[in-house]
């Protein structure tokens, strides 16, 4: 068989993205290597995907077990992975009901189609209107790039869904003059991850909660890229205190296999009847039995103060290298997401220092144009931290000798 080559992805595959020139063929933990054998520590995570690293032992045993027994069998049946799934999710979570999907984007589109069902039961058809904030992301379907604040996911794929409007992001005054009976639901990430890593307020969400209470709307938290464990707590509304009427679950959940959850109160859920919605790979056994011993290993308490104690670390030696190269002005998010906001003189590099990262084998993303994104495994050894922070460091000296050669 002839050698995959990288320059097949531009003779094969649409040019939506574009891919690093190396090509990653094994993973272990938070490290991976390439085709030549290169290794590279993790420190995206599949972008907050691969929430207990790469290849780890029990996913890898609970996939096999499943793949040996059961694939596929649609919606027309239960399987017995899907129900130990969902009884879990509602047994750790708020929720009385689940409804699977196969990634955010469908969990969230899931989400808003249940919002608005559930105003046209219960007030009529005129209430309609969803309100989403500017800079968020919920999916790159029509409906959830629609909801999401970020114009140009949105530029020429009109005509687009009507009675969404977007708002400041915390801005609680601009939210209380916006609300009305309108008004069917709001949708707002805990944490706006591809907006720049920005953290909700304690007082905008419990403003979203109130408003929500007096107007007869439901309240949508996004956990597709916050959940299971990324903040220190198995979903961030916890960590807030504040409940939503719907939740979505995606990314960390399956641990890197394809799975999501739409999460709900039985009051709101019942709105969802027979043939209302639907996915023919939603709840698939392989990726129900994998999330299920992802959620039993995440929601171990010392699992979740892992995460807040990988956080101290790494946060503390990230500002000590913004202060050491000056490049960068703050350290943001919660947990094991973080972002750091490059100062004023490396503003709109952000891809320009990820792709400096790569060259000195550390993974990192990015979060808009100048903020420097890193998502690491839940369990990321203090090995595997030291080694990427110091090839971090070099890829920061690196890039800003080359700007300013």
């Amino acid at each position: 068989m002839a050698k995959v080559e990288r320059d097949w992805y531009d003779r094969y595959m649409m040019p939506n993205y574009a891919p690093a020139a190396m090509i990653p063929v094994r993973g272990s933990g938070s490290r991976m290597w390439d085709q030549e054998g290169r290794e590279y520590i993790d420190f995206g995570g599949g972008i907050a995907v691969n929430a207990l690293g790469h290849a780890h032992p029990q996913l890898v045993a609970a996939l096999t077990e499943q793949a040996n027994r059961l694939w596929h069998t649609s919606n027309v049946l239960a399987t017995e992975p899907a129900l130990q799934l969902a009884r879990r999710l509602v047994e750790l979570t708020f929720a009385d009901r689940v409804f699977f999907s196969n990634s955010g984007a469908e969990a969230n589109e899931a989400a808003l189609k249940l919002a608005r069902r559930y105003a046209f039961d219960h007030h009529g058809e005129e209430k309609d209107r969803i309100l989403a904030f500017e800079n968020a992301f919920h999916g790159r379907t029509l409906f959830t790039v629609t909801a999401g604040g970020q114009a140009n996911y949105r530029q020429g794929f009109g005509p687009l869904p009507g009675s969404i409007e977007h708002l400041p992001f915390n801005d609680t005054q601009a939210l209380t003059e916006a609300f009305g009976d309108d008004v069917c639901a709001v949708i707002v990430e805990p944490v706006q991850g591809e907006g720049g890593v920005i953290a909700a307020d304690q007082t905008f969400l419990e403003a979203i909660r109130r408003l929500c209470d007096q107007h007869n709307a439901l309240m949508i938290i996004d956990e597709v890229q916050t959940g299971v464990g990324r903040v220190g707590t198995l979903y961030a509304y916890e960590s807030f205190g504040v409940i939503p009427d719907i939740l979505t679950t995606a990314k960390g959940l399956g641990g890197g296999f394809p799975v999501a959850a739409t999460l709900s109160t039985a009051h709101v859920a019942d709105s969802l009847k027979v043939g209302t919605h639907g996915s023919t790979w939603g709840g698939n056994p392989m990726g129900c039995a994998v999330a299920s011993t992802v959620l039993d290993i995440v929601s171990e308490q010392g699992v979740l103060q892992g995460v807040l104690d990988r956080r101290s670390r790494i946060e503390r030696s990230l500002r000590e290298l913004g202060e050491k190269y000056g490049v960068f002005s703050d350290v943001r998010g919660l947990g094991l997401l973080m972002g750091c906001v490059l100062t004023e003189p490396w503003q709109g590099k952000a891809r320009d220092l990820m792709q400096a990262a790569q060259d000195e084998g550390v993974f990192v993303l990015v979060a808009g144009a100048s903020v420097l994104r890193i998502a690491p495994s839940l369990i990321i050894s203090e090995e595997d931290i030291a080694e990427g922070l110091e090839r971090l460091e070099r890829a920061i000296s690196n890039f800003i000798s080359a700007d300013n050669a």
